[in-house]
């Protein structure tokens, strides 16, 4: 058996509940995907930018939520932005259906189990 990925999961707050559906899909039976969720359930109060990086630096990969909140939140782009100095995969995946906001040097995806497992599974 391979051994389940880390992934880290970057959203703005105000996305929440779709980071919970997100790591809520990947404990369904069905789900063709499974990792360890490294994403940061409340806001550090002190020091937050070097747990953070921790936490990206022991992940095989980042997944951003995307949302028009995405464009405010400056918790999340510095989050990509460290993914990127670390050398992270990142994907991006649209929180919701009706909302197509793009991030700049971000590859997008809808949300579907497929576009998530692909990603998964090439890390």
């Amino acid at each position: 058996m391979t051994r389940k990925k880390v992934i880290f999961i970057a959203f703005a707050i105000e996305d929440e509940r779709s980071r919970d559906f997100l790591k809520g899909q990947s404990l369904n039976t069905n789900s063709p995907f499974e990792y360890i969720d490294m994403s940061v359930k409340e806001a550090y109060v002190s020091e937050w930018k070097d747990k953070v990086r921790e936490r990206i630096k022991r992940s095989d990969g980042v997944i951003v939520l995307v949302s028009k909140n995405s464009l405010n939140s400056s918790g999340q782009k510095w989050e990509i932005q460290c993914a990127r100095e670390e050398g992270k995969r990142v994907l991006g995946i649209y929180a919701y259906k009706d909302d197509r906001t793009n991030i700049v040097g971000v590859n997008i995806k809808v949300w579907t189990w497929e576009n998530i497992r692909v990603f998964i599974d090439s890390l």
